[in-house]
């Protein structure tokens, strides 16, 4: 039975769990503040329609009282004012008005009066006259001296028919309440400042809202942008690259940087003493161990000749001692630096050429020649000490597995990103066995049997000193063999 597959499972990152978390909340704000808003809307502009009909019942009830007094309420002062002012405001067009961009065009008052047992005695309208009116709430509870108002749909029975709001004041003759007057209006003469109201806060809650989106998906951006920079310096010691802390804004951010420094710090020095002991006990026991044997077998009855080859052997294992011990501290230094500490503009060419110098006098022994291309000069910003000892060990290496009266060749090249230094010489190559292992501590190849050092090994240490120094450049190096014979050395320096 083949094994069952497992569902791949979707892992949210961090910068995306924040903005939906922001998103729902800002969301929830929103949907909650334009709800209350709208809603509040309906019934804030009627209460204000409420109070400005109270004002003008009572107002009108005071102008209708004499003629309902004298009975003359139909044909006396009150209603010929009244029909004038609605007549005048349906037939002419002067009478439109501009109410915050709302047009009014005509009078929506329906005004009607009724005596004190509620029966109509006059209507604007012209719809109830001589109807008993006593059971509305509006004409009961006034005759009643009590605050009479009542909302009812336009069609009877139907629910969602449009209201119409009545407002009653009473008819006074001294204190009795001889009548009441109603002032009615349509609900729906509200609508288009409702409807204004509410596009208004819509329109203007979308754009905040938008905003608010735009503000959290920033504030997002740049938290988790320093919380990525934290995840990769984490990375890049965890890999033991040359990498320095990030720095924010942010205290804690910065604190937990600070923290993460300070334990790659403790964490290499212990792991490094342990790896350095353990590498530099195995390189010194071979010279110590010749050493040692070279002191016992020597004395004073010993032929002379037979002296000075075991002195010239301590001394030489004696050297190698000393060579170790100072590549080591050199090495040592440089694995701990994190940044370049002396950077300058350096001509390469000229940088090149004077490793060669140092190198000359030795590879003229052989008959072997540097060939450096006349290539433009190429100048980079780089630590001129540390990048030179790197180029002067890998000429010496490449001079050391040359054959004699042969050549190597030096390039410097460059593209948009990248600067390469490439030296090629026409040795026997690296071994398949040993191309993964050659920059680590130690290793070493002896010297080709056609070489004054056949069959003698390096400190092991010099491949590696060049490697540490290209990751302080940002670049690396690289050792290839070449199909035609020889080896490629490239130090690859990565542009500002």
């Amino acid at each position: 039975m083949k094994p069952a597959l497992k569902k791949p499972i979707f892992k949210m990152n961090i910068s995306l769990k924040i903005f939906l978390g922001y998103f729902v909340l800002v969301g929830l704000a929103a949907w909650f503040v334009l709800t209350l808003f709208v809603e509040e809307v309906k019934p804030g502009v009627r209460q204000a329609m409420e109070d400005t009909l109270v004002d003008t019942a009572s107002i009108l009830a005071e102008l209708a009282a004499e003629d309902v007094k004298s009975g003359r309420i139909n044909d006396g002062s009150f209603a010929k004012g009244l029909n004038q002012y609605l007549a005048g405001s349906r037939s002419s067009s002067k009478n439109v008005v501009n109410i915050w961009g709302i047009q009014k065009q005509a009078a929506d008052y329906r005004i009607y009066i009724t005596d004190q047992k509620g029966i109509v005695i006059f209507d604007s309208a012209n719809l109830a006259l001589g109807q008993d009116y006593s059971k509305w709430n509006d004409v009961y509870l006034t005759l009643k001296g009590r605050y009479g108002v009542r909302s009812s749909p336009v069609i009877a029975g139907d629910k969602n028919s449009d209201t119409i709001m009545y407002i009653a004041a009473p008819i006074k003759d001294g204190k009795a309440i001889i009548g009441s007057l109603t002032v009615a209006k349509p609900n729906r003469a509200l609508l288009p400042f409702i409807e204004r109201a509410q596009a208004k806060i819509i329109r203007w809650g979308a754009l905040l809202f938008v905003l608010s989106i735009a503000i959290g998906a920033l504030f997002t951006w740049r938290f988790t942008r320093k919380i990525n920079a934290l995840r990769d310096y984490a990375m890049h010691v965890a890999k033991g690259d040359k990498a320095d802390p990030p720095t924010s804004s942010n205290d804690e951010l910065t604190d937990l940087a600070h923290a993460m420094q300070t334990m790659r710090s403790e964490l290499d020095g212990k792991q490094y003493v342990q790896d350095s002991v353990q590498h530099l006990t195995h390189e010194l026991k071979s010279p110590i161990t010749a050493i040692l044997g070279a002191l016992e077998l020597i004395s004073p009855k010993m032929p002379l000749a037979n002296q000075t080859h075991f002195l010239a052997q301590i001394k030489t294992q004696s050297q190698r001692v000393q060579t170790i011990i100072q590549n080591m501290l050199g090495l040592a230094s440089l694995e701990h630096q994190q940044q370049l500490q002396h950077v300058s503009l350096v001509n390469l060419n000229d940088l090149i050429q004077t490793q060669i110098n140092l190198l000359n006098s030795k590879a003229a022994q052989r008959n072997i020649r540097f060939l450096l291309a006349a290539n433009p000069p190429i100048s980079t910003q780089a630590d001129a000490f540390l990048l030179g000892q790197a180029l002067y060990n890998l000429l010496e290496n490449a001079l050391d597995f040359s054959a004699d009266e042969s050549h190597i060749e030096i390039y410097v090249t460059e593209n948009t990103q990248q600067i390469h230094i490439a030296i090629r010489d026409n040795g026997t190559g690296i071994p398949d066995y040993a191309l993964t292992k050659i920059f680590d501590k130690f290793y070493s190849l002896p010297r080709p049997a056609n070489t004054p050092n056949a069959g003698q090994k390096s400190t092991g240490l010099g491949l590696n000193f060049v490697q540490e120094v290209a990751k302080l450049h940002s670049g690396s190096v690289t050792l290839n063999n070449q199909i035609d014979g020889g080896v490629i050395a490239t130090i690859a320096l990565n542009k500002a």
